[in-house]
């Protein structure tokens, strides 16, 4: 998927665009690639002699590739914007550092009205990074 595809998926633009790549895509599994750049604006201050990714960034990147899945539900980003509800069962396993690419895979285990769960896993070099289940759900613009 390209620059432009990801875009007319979701909202987020750069400097919190924490999505490079799609890897896979099926309607309830989404793969996606992150890789953090040396110079990325959160590392100065997390932590200056020893930086390393923030988790909740980590936890965005993931939540952002499950609402790229979930681009194929709702109304376009110019209409509404995916948001989360709620995270559950929260778990970091893994530092990520500059110049590492995670691996973000988020599955769709139910959906319930407008309210939609998913399960992400980060990994990076092959290890989990991070494992979630988290709840989306679309909020309109107006």
């Amino acid at each position: 998927m390209s620059l432009a595809e990801i875009h007319a998926a979701i909202p987020h633009r750069a400097p919190f665009l924490f999505v490079d790549e799609i890897v896979e895509r099926t309607e309830s599994r989404i793969v996606c690639r992150k890789t953090f750049r040396q110079d990325e604006w959160f590392y100065p201050g997390h932590y200056p002699s020893f930086p390393i990714t923030p988790g909740v960034i980590l936890c965005e990147a993931a939540m952002q590739a499950g609402a790229i899945l979930l681009s194929q539900f709702g109304p376009p980003p110019d209409q509404g914007v995916p948001v989360a509800a709620r995270m559950n069962d929260v778990r970091f396993k893994r530092i990520v550092k500059p110049g590492e690419t995670i691996e973000m895979e988020v599955e769709l285990t139910d959906r319930v009205s407008k309210a939609f769960y998913l399960s992400a896993k980060v990994t990076c070099g092959g290890q989990v990074a991070l494992r979630f289940d988290f709840t989306c759900a679309v909020a309109p613009l107006a």
